[in-house]
C-alpha cells in the first residue's frame, strides 16, 4: 500500500482542483459490469475534493436493485443525497451479479453499506430527473459521462415541454450540455476484429441509432478497445481496498469476475474525459460523424470540412499508463471519512 499511496500522493498534486466544479450527470447501467462501479467511485473521489459536481445518476438497468446500490455506495463517500433516476422499461431487467450487496446485513441487522433508497421503485423516473436537473443549470455547463444502454438519452431527446422546462428534449440538451462522453462503440481493431459489435450498442439499437443521429452537442465516443488497452491490475483489488473491512468495489469485483483477472476500464475512461479533457490522458480523432448500423456496428466517417458533431478517443502506450494510473488511484482512494 505505501508504494501506491506515495503514488496517490504525487497523482493528487496532478489534479489541479478548478475554480469551477464540473457539472456531471452519470448514466449507467450499474451491475452489469463492475467498471460502473470503478467511473461511480472515482466520481464520488472528485466530487469530494470539489473537482465534480454530481447533478445526478440515472440508470439504464431495469432492476430494483440497482438503484440501491448506487445510493449505498454514493453514501459510503459521504455524499447520500445525490439524485437518482431510474428508466423504464428498459433493456436489461436481470439482477446483475454484484447489486445484491445492497441488501447485505450486518449481524445486528444493519446494512453493511449504509443507504436509505430501498427500491428503484422508489427513485424518480430518469428523464424527467435529467428534465428538471438541466433546466436549473446555466447554460452549456453540463458534461454527461454515459457508460451504459443509450436508452434514457434517446428518450431525453424525444422529451417535449414539461413543468421543468417549456423547451423540448432537443432543445434543452443544446442549451443545457457542453459535452456527452459515452463509452460505446469500436473504433480501431479488437483482437483482429475491424467490427467489434460493442454490448452497449447491442442492448437498445434503435436508441443508438437516434442518438447518434440526433445528438445536438459535442459527443465524444471511448470505444471498446480503449478500456480493453487501460485494463485494471487485479493485484490492487486484491491489496490495496483493506483499509475498511469491506470494500464495494474489492466485492463486486470479486461477485463479478474475481482475480486474477484484469478487468478492462471502459467506463472509467469516458468519465475521465468527460471530467478532464485537457489533461492529456487521450488524443482525438478529426471531427466526423458516427453511424450505428442495424447489427450495431459503429461507423465513423470524418467530415470533409472538419465540422462533425463527433470525435473517438485515441491513446498511445504512454497515455495508456497515464489513464490506468489515473483510474486506479481515483477508484481506489479513500473515502473522506475514511482517510
Amino acid at each position: 500500500m505505501k508504494r501506491l499511496f506515495a503514488a496517490f500522493v504525487i497523482l493528487h498534486s496532478s489534479f489541479v482542483i478548478s475554480a469551477e466544479p464540473v457539472k456531471l450527470i452519470f448514466d449507467t447501467d450499474m451491475g452489469n459490469d463492475v467498471d460502473d462501479l470503478m467511473a461511480l467511485c472515482m466520481i464520488n473521489n472528485l466530487q469530494s475534493r470539489g473537482t465534480v459536481d454530481l447533478l445526478a445518476v440515472t440508470i439504464t438497468k431495469d432492476h430494483p436493485q440497482a438503484a440501491p446500490f448506487v445510493d449505498a455506495v454514493n453514501t459510503m463517500f459521504g455524499h447520500p443525497d445525490t439524485p437518482i433516476g431510474v428508466v423504464h422499461d428498459g433493456a436489461a431487467k436481470e439482477a446483475g451479479k454484484f447489486n445484491l450487496l445492497a441488501d447485505e446485513k450486518n449481524p445486528d441487522g444493519s446494512f453493511r453499506y449504509p443507504h436509505d433508497l430501498l427500491s428503484g421503485k422508489d427513485a424518480p423516473e430518469a428523464v424527467g430527473l435529467i428534465r428538471k436537473i438541466l433546466a436549473a443549470q446555466p447554460d452549456n455547463s453540463v458534461a454527461i459521462a454515459q457508460v451504459g444502454f443509450f436508452t434514457n438519452l434517446a428518450r431525453l431527446l424525444d422529451s417535449k415541454a414539461d413543468a421543468n422546462s417549456p423547451l423540448s428534449g432537443r432543445d434543452l440538451i443544446k442549451q443545457k450540455v457542453k459535452v456527452l462522453s459515452i463509452m460505446a462503440g469500436a473504433f480501431q481493431t479488437v483482437q483482429w476484429n475491424t467490427r467489434h459489435l460493442e454490448y452497449n450498442v447491442k442492448l437498445d439499437i434503435p436508441a443508438a441509432q437516434k442518438l447518434a443521429k440526433e445528438w445536438p452537442t459535442q459527443l465524444v465516443w471511448s470505444g471498446y478497445e480503449i478500456g480493453v488497452a487501460a485494463a485494471f491490475p487485479h493485484v490492487v483489488i486484491e491489496q490495496d481496498l483493506n483499509y475498511v473491512p469491506h470494500h464495494p468495489l474489492k466485492e463486486a469485483y470479486y461477485l463479478y469476475n474475481p482475480p486474477p483477472h484484469d478487468r478492462p476500464t471502459w467506463d472509467p475512461t469516458a468519465v475521465l474525459y468527460a471530467v478532464m479533457p485537457d489533461r492529456g490522458y487521450f488524443d482525438l480523432s478529426p471531427a466526423g460523424n458516427v453511424t450505428v448500423d442495424a447489427d450495431a456496428g459503429t461507423v465513423f466517417r470524418p467530415s470533409k470540412d472538419g465540422k462533425g458533431r463527433h470525435r473517438f478517443l485515441v491513446m498511445s502506450p504512454e497515455q495508456t499508463a497515464k489513464v490506468r494510473e489515473a483510474i486506479v488511484q481515483l477508484s481506489i482512494a479513500p473515502p473522506s471519512k475514511a482517510k
